[in-house]
């Protein structure tokens, strides 16, 4: 991050949060981004870099003291992820998942799930996934056709599900499932080896390459009653919820990307000269550089009121509104700023010797996944026409 950024965030941020930052940010920058090219290059998930932030206890941000977290809240938890996806966006991943992951169990499960999961996540041992999206329900999860039916003590669980980030990886996945009509979603803990769960195939992607993206299939599932996560025919609240925090994750990570984004062209047009003088001697070059960190900035300043926010207790009422304007706004802002930083950088841009390639494929998910920006958009409108009707 930028002199400049790093000043602003020291004026705004509590001082026992920023001293972890900056042991984070140094992190990331150290033994983080000296990998990115390398994972992004063979695909492969980076386990020497999951182990790393659990020796670091950054797995442990998204949970409570007395579940083995640090209880530090939503704020650092995705400054952490601002500053690993700086470094390393498919890295920021793992963090992200972390909490997309155990956050439903966090909110709704009981305290024997609770105890049983939660101190296994934290520790960095366990890994989750949220399976909730499938070939005929994306951003419409009253589609889903996944169904659950009791049998005795047993929930049975058969479906497809699809774009399932920790495939293969996560030692469990919190599904979603119909256990009743249209919309009557349940949601269940399915442990790894559980017989009948299939990983199947993982997607080649344009970005984040480093984290498995696939579609696991349940045949037969069986997982035991106490494995419900929350109320049976409440899933739907349980994965709106879930989502409503974790598009913050989202967030976080556009903002790191489009920073690294932004200080990456900064220095090389310091150093590339042109008519006998660097290019950041001219005005257009200037104006670009310019609007790139204003906009991240603004984007990022979005994201914390966002993070203070989730924060408070009882949080607001129109928080929704303010996580989707936040995820909406960074990974709009992601997009640009990349796209600006390979003209930039001209021909240098578009060759993987420098980095502002990996980050413009990067970016380009997170205007996709957590709720495309389309639906983020409704989700805005909705609670200003909410607002307006009340006031």
């Amino acid at each position: 991050m930028s002199a400049a950024a790093r000043l602003g965030d020291a004026r705004t941020i509590p001082e026992e949060l920023w001293d972890f930052r900056q042991a984070i940010r140094r992190m990331a920058t150290e033994r983080i981004a000296p990998r990115a090219a390398e994972i992004d290059r063979t695909g492969e998930y980076p386990w020497d870099v999951r182990r790393l932030l659990a020796e670091h206890d950054v797995l442990g941000l998204p949970f409570d003291e007395g579940f083995g977290g640090t209880g530090t809240g939503t704020l650092m938890l995705q400054m952490a992820v601002e500053e690993i996806a700086e470094a390393c966006a498919s890295s920021a991943l793992i963090l992200m998942v972390h909490e997309l992951g155990s956050l439903p169990i966090a909110m709704h499960g009981t305290e024997e799930q609770r105890r049983r999961i939660l101190p296994l996540l934290a520790s960095g041992e366990w890994s989750p996934a949220f399976a909730l999206s499938e070939p005929e329900a994306g951003s419409d999860p009253r589609a889903i056709r996944t169904r659950a039916v009791r049998d005795g003590g047993d929930w049975v669980i058969n479906g497809q599900k699809c774009w399932i980030t920790n495939a293969g990886v996560a030692d469990y996945y919190v599904v979603f499932a119909r256990t009743g009509g249209p919309g009557a979603l349940s949601a269940f803990i399915v442990e790894k080896d559980r017989p009948g769960l299939e990983v199947g195939k993982l997607e080649r992607k344009l970005g984040i390459k480093g984290s498995p993206t696939g579609s696991p299939s349940f045949t037969d599932v069986r997982v035991p009653a106490e494995n419900l996560i929350g109320e049976e025919g409440k899933g739907l609240a349980v994965a709106l919820g879930t989502l409503e925090r974790t598009r913050l994750g989202a967030a976080a990570q556009a903002v790191g990307i489009a920073q690294g984004a932004v200080d990456h062209a900064n220095v090389y047009a310091g150093e590339r000269l042109a008519f006998g003088s660097p290019i950041a001697d001219l005005q257009g070059i200037q104006f670009k550089l310019a609007d790139m960190q204003t906009r991240t900035s603004a984007a990022r300043e979005l994201l914390y009121k966002a993070c203070t926010l989730a924060d408070l207790s009882p949080t607001p009422d129109d928080l929704g509104m303010w996580t989707s304007m936040a995820k909406l706004f960074a990974s709009d802002t992601a997009m640009a700023v990349t796209v600006e930083a390979v003209q930039v950088l001209g021909g240098y841009g578009y060759v993987s010797d420098y980095p502002v390639e990996r980050m413009l494929r990067d970016a380009k998910i997170t205007q996709i996944y957590e709720g495309t920006n389309e639906i983020q958009r409704l989700v805005i409108s909705r609670a200003m026409r909410r607002s307006s009707t009340a006031a």
